[in-house]
């Protein structure tokens, strides 16, 4: 496929949401005539440039992968100031941008080449010589992270330009669905036989087909502006957080479920886990029986998503595509970072809550969470006595309420023990262990 649009793409990270979702997007459309990626790691810089912005990314099927060669990408390290200068200018002549970093934390920091600076220096421009209304993607995983974003970015815009940048850029919060990952195993790479990034590389990009990805209804205030995105394949969406909350609580909740049950069985692939007796069950009864039950209560009347005809299927497509062997997403991928996924807004803790608003019992979900400590704390896999003194501090940020504070507590302690009579009963189907307790 050859480019004949005349529009800019630019991107900040190159990870595989980057790569796998907004520039492999962008390059199928055939809408943009160039595509930009800013990248601090030098050696990934030096690897797409060596091999004349061609990169390769492997694409899942339920029954085989490809992969698609894209570029050429023109990619510059925002901590030199020659790239710098480079990404600014291609910012202001931009007209869709995606940020696809690791955490929102990442927007900001006291280095010239940081994104946020970048960002409102290529956006006064675009301002002061009136040039294409753009929209920026922040695809971080977080319910506001356009709004942190844009905050970020006219923190280092004088106040008296705010009026007029604001008129040409809109910053939109996203809801991706898209399961992907980095592979960097050489046998795994051989074994699947992935293509790597760029030719002789050391890490493969795998994401899987699916592209169905919402984003917040684009609307600029001027009447004359009517936005057209290249990126044709995005849905907008008036209220986004509703969806949000069902990516997080729904499909997060339930891949971390997955993870640290496999965890605690001893799987290392996602996949496995779909010839443990009871896993899969208990996975389906969590995703539609807990969360969906809250979601639906949370959010009746706001999309066909939330009538239990419409969830259970959104839940039934989901764990397909969670158990695609050639996906073979990893549970110690999806498992990282428990820590942040036992917080008290996050996946687990956050379904737990939603569930006990809705005057749900949660036992599934406070049985993943028990899991997810275990793995946080090994030692508590024998012991009780430091689930509290390894939660609460987790939680200590968001000064919950006490009182909701111990009804989770006490969600999660019967998950502990719950997991360590599964364990002491040598793993039985596990759907019908969790019934029979009941």
């Amino acid at each position: 496929m050859s480019f004949s649009g005349k529009r800019t793409f630019v991107g900040f990270g190159f990870g595989a949401i980057q790569a796998g979702l907004f520039f492999y997007e962008a390059y199928r459309s055939g809408n943009f005539g160039r595509l930009v990626v800013a990248e601090v790691q030098p050696s990934v810089v030096k690897a797409l440039r060596d091999a004349s912005g061609h990169y390769s990314v492997n694409v899942a099927h339920l029954d085989h992968i490809e992969f698609e060669e894209i570029g050429p990408v023109d990619i510059a390290n925002p901590q030199t100031a020659e790239d710098a200068e480079f990404l600014v200018q291609r910012v202001a002549e931009a007209e869709e941008i995606a940020t696809a970093l690791p955490s929102v934390r990442f927007y900001c920091s006291d280095s010239p080449g940081s994104i946020h600076r970048i960002l409102a220096e290529g956006l006064m421009r675009k301002a002061a010589s009136n040039g294409q209304p753009a929209v920026v993607y922040a695809a971080e995983n977080h319910n506001s992270a356009a709004e942190e974003l844009e905050e970020a970015v006219f923190s280092a815009i004088p106040k008296d330009q705010h009026e007029k940048v604001r008129s040409r850029v809109r910053f939109l919060n996203t809801v991706i669905g898209k399961m992907s990952g980095v592979v960097v195993d050489p046998d795994e790479m051989r074994s699947r036989q992935l293509t790597p990034v760029t030719p002789g590389g050391d890490r493969a990009f795998l994401v899987e087909e699916f592209n169905r990805i919402l984003i917040s209804r684009i609307h600029f205030d001027d009447p004359s502006i009517r936005f057209q995105r290249g990126i044709t394949v995005f849905a907008e969406k008036d209220h986004l957080l509703p969806f949000e909350e069902a990516k997080l609580w729904g499909h997060n909740a339930t891949h971390a479920l997955a993870a640290y049950v496999g965890g605690i069985r001893g799987a290392k692939r996602i996949d496995e886990l779909k010839v443990v007796p009871g896993v899969f069950d208990f996975l389906r009864t969590a995703f539609i029986g807990e969360s969906g039950r809250a979601l639906i209560a949370q959010n009746k009347g706001e999309d066909a998503l939330f009538t239990p005809e419409g969830f259970k299927d959104y839940a039934e497509d989901l764990l397909v595509r969670m158990f695609n062997p050639y996906l073979g997403d990893t549970v110690e991928r999806v498992g990282r970072d428990a820590a942040r996924k036992l917080a008290w807004d996050d996946r687990l803790i956050g379904t737990i809550r939603a569930g006990l608003r809705s005057g749900l019992r949660m036992r599934r979900f406070g049985f993943g969470a028990a899991a997810a400590a275990c793995v946080l704390e090994p030692a508590l896999l024998d012991s009780r006595t430091a689930l509290e003194t390894t939660l609460v501090p987790i939680w200590a940020q968001a000064s919950p309420d006490l009182d909701e504070r111990q009804r989770v507590l006490r969600v999660v302690e019967e998950g502990w023990e719950g997991l360590r009579l599964w364990r002491e009963q040598q793993f039985p189907h596990l759907e019908s262990f969790i019934q029979a307790r009941s």
